[in-house]
């Protein structure tokens, strides 16, 4: 997501635009790219456990710690087993030690459970302040933490499902922290990582599944808009040779919360079994009572609660107005790198998902208006109150707002209904020119990549957001600004319409847009790639979300500036018909689809004669 600062590079030609992209994928069989033939039988998992040296008899290879004491067998505390622990912090002043180890979940396991033994003791007295505190961590992901306030008179075993991260390398970490007095002492043995298992696909099945999702959902609002409860279903095909035994939900916005007070509640689960909650508490795996073959479906239920967090944020409220992006629990996607449970990111999005049909009934007072993805009706409710029912279909992610907005309405060139919602403070003149850019921009995006398919198209105002704009389809959030409104409804195409994985490859959402937006303002890029510096050779256009949140001072200039460039720059290759042309039979092709940097490649590739590798490696564009 793009900060308000950061919404243009300067007054120059790499002048990007301050929004946030939000990309969803999914891909209809009749637009996907012939896939290698499905693997007929699931890759085999040999049980194994994975953790080297996990009781620290062996040295201390291959940990890496803080400091030379963190592993060790003095005096001061004793092992679960054998004679040598880990023993982080215990020093009574600010100190910081760490411990951890870079591990491989093996692909073909559909369960892998973290174990340690934990021993903590203290000199605080208190009963109600973690001044000192522990972090485990698969990751940038915290999976526990513990404090002063947990602890014991001996070791305690500890469990945590990382099945999420099967196919992955990543650093197992634990982190101890204290304050400056009073000590207190975490100590681990017996650290252990057991798999076993295996509905994870060989590399040959490409498959991506659960297929064709439908939610209906049913929620009603508290007073303010700020509270919802209600309950939630999701039906489901597997399109994969290889079983289902499990899906898992996102729970996206819990990582506005934490996992003692989760913004997003789902409970009462229906058709499978949950399990407890990973990722910082955004991913729930529910377990099917029995393995879904190929082409059959299936749906899980659950009660929802959802709790609106103060912030004008793309979840969050603004005083009197709610924003609710995210919010709605989706299903995760599997395919031959395992489930897809990246972390959430606040740099920029996550939020990779299959093209859905969303049914979503929103029972609030009538005072406040409810903007939504699709096409909404309003009858009357019960009590001063209306039933919005908004119904989107081939969309990959669904959000509203709550509030007493104003609305002004209009109609495109073309046909699109066009509704904006200011809050208070916006003025009625901007309004009516954030209205117009509306109408052009949705035609201008439409007549180069294809109709817009989503009906209605709404734009929420606040000059309060601290980000520049964000997308969901049909739905977009923003300032008052011409530019980043056009920007965000780009993103009904390079996102919504054609997804990608968007925490492993932001370009092919921003880059695209930012692309997009320039011409639908007529700007033609002319000499953008020559203010290009690299800040390191590993520096790519199509870095992951991983890469930017530990760079997020390049991500704007980057992704979106550079992306946008290179694309300039390919157009002057391939000539301007030809790169329109490459353009709109690829959104074609990919249409509620699934785009990937390589399917991209080849299609500009069979536009030309001209061999590009050479372009791709002058543009740092891998894949």
């Amino acid at each position: 997501m793009r900060s308000t600062p950061h919404k243009a590079l300067g007054a120059g030609a790499l002048t990007v635009a301050a929004v946030v992209a939000l990309v969803l994928p999914g891909t209809p069989a009749a637009a996907r790219p012939a896939a290698a033939p499905p693997a007929t039988a699931p890759a085999a998992c040999t049980p194994a456990q994975i953790v080297g040296n996990g009781g620290f008899e062996s040295g201390t290879s291959p940990w890496s710690t803080s400091s030379a004491t963190v592993i060790t067998s003095r005096s001061g505390q004793t092992a679960h087993g054998g004679s040598s622990y880990a023993w982080l912090d215990g020093v009574g002043s600010t100190h910081t030690d760490t411990l951890s180890q870079s591990i491989t979940i093996p692909a073909g396991c559909d369960t892998a459970t973290l174990t340690f033994w934990l021993h903590i003791d203290t000199a605080e007295t208190t009963s109600s302040t973690a001044y000192d505190k522990l972090t485990a961590k698969i990751g940038s992901a915290t999976l526990a933490t513990y404090s002063n306030l947990d602890k014991n008179t001996g070791y305690v075993k500890k469990s945590i499902d990382v099945s999420a991260y099967a196919g992955r390398t990543v650093t197992l970490s634990f982190t101890g922290t204290e304050d400056s007095s009073l000590q207190t002492s975490f100590v681990l043995d017996d650290i252990a990582l057991d798999t076993s298992g295996g509905t994870t696909p060989p590399p040959g099945d490409t498959t991506r599944t659960p297929a064709a999702p439908s939610y209906t959902v049913n929620l009603s609002s508290d007073s303010s808009g700020t509270e919802w409860t209600g309950h939630e279903s999701a039906t489901f095909t597997n399109a994969s040779a290889t079983a289902l035994n499990e899906v898992y939900l996102r729970l996206w916005d819990n990582y506005h919360g934490s996992c003692d007070a989760m913004p997003i509640r789902v409970t009462g689960v229906t058709g499978g079994t949950a399990e407890a909650p990973t990722v910082d508490c955004t991913a729930l795996k529910v377990d099917l009572p029995a393995p879904l073959a190929q082409g059959q479906s299936a749906t899980i239920g659950f009660d929802l609660g959802i709790s609106v967090p103060s912030g004008a944020d793309r979840f969050g409220h603004d005083g009197a107005y709610s924003f609710i992006g995210n919010a709605l629990p989706v299903l995760a996607i599997r395919d031959s790198a395992g489930w897809h449970l990246d972390p959430y990111t606040n740099n920029g999005e996550s939020f990779y998902s299959l093209a859905a049909d969303f049914k979503v009934t929103l029972d609030h007072p009538s005072g406040l208006l409810v903007p939504a993805t699709g096409t909404a009706t309003d009858t009357p409710g019960t009590s001063g109150r209306t039933v919005t029912t908004a119904t989107a279909s081939k969309v990959r992610d669904f959000a509203w707002a709550a509030g007493p907005f104003t609305k002004i309405s209009g109609t495109s060139s073309a046909g699109v209904a066009v509704n904006v919602y200011s809050v208070a403070g916006i003025s009625s003149s901007s309004a009516q020119s954030m209205l117009a850019t509306a109408e052009t921009a949705v035609d201008a995006h439409a007549g180069r990549f294809g109709a817009y398919p989503y009906g209605e198209l709404d734009a929420v105002l606040d000059d309060n957001y601290w980000f520049g704009g964000m997308e969901y389809p049909g739905f977009v959030l923003d300032v008052v600004s011409s530019t980043a409104l056009t920007h965000e409804i780009g993103h009904q195409w390079w996102y919504g319409i054609v997804g990608d994985d968007e925490y492993n490859s932001p370009w092919l959402d921003e880059a695209f847009t930012d692309y997009a937006t320039d011409l639908a303002l007529g700007k033609t890029g002319a000499n953008c790639w020559n203010s290009v510096s690299w800040a390191s050779s590993a520096e790519k256009i199509t870095n992951s979300m991983a890469y930017w949140d530990a760079h997020s001072s390049r991500y704007s200039t980057v992704v979106y500036g550079y992306g946008k460039c290179a694309l300039h720059d390919l157009r002057r290759v391939l000539g301007d018909t030809a790169m329109a042309k490459v353009l709109k039979d690829y959104a074609t092709a990919h249409w509620y689809g699934v785009s990937t940097t390589a399917e991209f490649k080849a299609a500009a590739q069979a536009a030309t004669s001209t061999d590009l590798t050479s372009f791709w490696t002058q543009h740092h564009i891998d894949g």
